[in-house]
């Protein structure tokens, strides 16, 4: 018989949607899969029905439909102050998870090096090797998970073709500074390098931490493919709507990559996703407000149950050391607390490059009562090893 794809033997199955089929499975609170339990915004919620009598229904355009695309370019002007053309700055993608395939595929020949940031959401590795590039790990120094400056100039001195960069970060909530992503900018300028961002968690940072578009940097606009999507910001992961905001040159690419994966994203989702892109910035400061109060309630619960964890500065994830339970495999205590405590993570080691075994992720993107019962549960953790 003939054999399958060589590459799919350097990665895994996702360990992230494996944990949500146990907790499925067991009946365990989801803290892997960082999808919320509450509802999406209620003008959101009518513009929706409203569509869904009234369509669109059929294909919308292949990169995006226009009123999306435009309506995406006012707001993503705005906050990252550089003027976007709807109709050559931007393709629309099923989701992140294709903007940032696409994005790697736009970008990478077979036997390309490729940055990633270790630890890394899972994707990348897989995007970088399905796309015949080899990835170059450059590790995230704990507690802070900032980079070592040299390490990094060594990686860019292997001549890569792009760095990706998660930023706010997942899985260490990680917020990059200005100055770091200064330097990340001068060395891609450098190295002639291409810039791959994921910035799903834009909107969801905590004070006194400031997002800082890496795109917006002297020179980064015309080597910087920013992806990002809509799934988080306004709680709408089940649509699947993403997106590539670059140069024309490199849009023009991006669209043909997009168009034979997927043809496009859903019409009738990105007719009324408009409306929330049409929000005003009090929106913004609300769910940044909103995410902070759910921080506090999971990091409260942490130290109640006197686990040690980081403190993310962004996104909604929280690493927590298992360490002082002593068991050999971070999975087989995800595992084991699915079953005996009814509470689901995720294994950090499926983040990291590194051989770390002592960490696992939970997210706080979910109900205040959520977040008390999981807790209250976290609690029992050490009464029960």
């Amino acid at each position: 018989m003939p054999s399958i794809n060589h590459r799919l033997g350097y990665f895994t199955e996702s360990f992230i949607r494996h944990m949500t089929r146990l907790s499925d499975q067991y009946g365990a609170i989801n803290l892997s899969q960082g999808f919320p339990d509450f509802d999406p915004p209620t003008e959101l919620l009518n513009a929706l029905e409203n569509t869904a009598r009234q369509g669109p229904h059929q294909y919308a355009v292949t990169w995006g439909a226009p009123k999306f695309r435009q309506a995406l370019a006012k707001k993503q002007s705005r906050f990252m102050g550089i003027p976007l053309d709807p109709d050559s700055n931007i393709v629309v993608t099923c989701g992140s998870t294709e903007a940032m395939i696409v994005a790697m595929m736009t970008v990478c020949n077979p036997g390309d090096k490729v940055i990633i940031f270790s630890p890394f959401y899972e994707n990348y590795g897989a995007d970088t090797i399905l796309s015949g590039a080899d990835p170059i790990y450059v590790p995230l120094i704990p507690p802070e998970f900032s980079f070592d400056a040299d390490e990094l100039r060594q990686a860019f001195e292997q001549r890569p073709k792009a760095l990706v960069l998660c930023n706010p970060s997942n899985p260490t909530g990680r917020v990059f500074t200005a100055e770091e992503l200064t330097y990340i900018a001068e060395l891609a300028i450098e190295f002639d390098t291409f810039v791959i961002t994921d910035e799903v968690y834009e909107h969801i940072v905590y004070e006194p931490y400031r997002h800082h578009y890496i795109a917006s940097l002297p020179g980064m606009f015309e080597r910087t493919l920013s992806c990002s999507s809509l799934s988080k910001t306004y709680s709408i992961t089940g649509w699947r709507l993403g997106y590539i905001i670059a140069a024309a040159h490199i849009i023009d690419g991006a669209r043909k990559v997009h168009d034979f994966l997927t043809v496009g994203a859903a019409a009738p989702l990105q007719e009324a996703a408009v409306t929330a892109l049409n929000f005003p910035d009090s929106y913004y400061q609300m769910i940044r407000s909103d995410y902070a109060a759910r921080r506090e309630a999971m990091l409260t619960y942490l130290d109640g149950a006197d686990l040690k964890h980081t403190s993310p500065q962004g996104a909604y994830y929280v690493l927590v050391d298992i360490s002082e339970f002593g068991w050999d495999s971070d999975t087989s205590f995800c595992e084991w607390m699915i079953r005996e405590i009814g509470v689901a993570a995720v294994p950090g080691s499926s983040f990291f490059h590194e051989p770390v075994n002592h960490l696992i992720r939970l997210h706080f993107a979910k109900r205040f009562e959520t977040i008390h019962k999981a807790g209250e549960r976290l609690c029992r953790l050490k009464d029960r090893l």
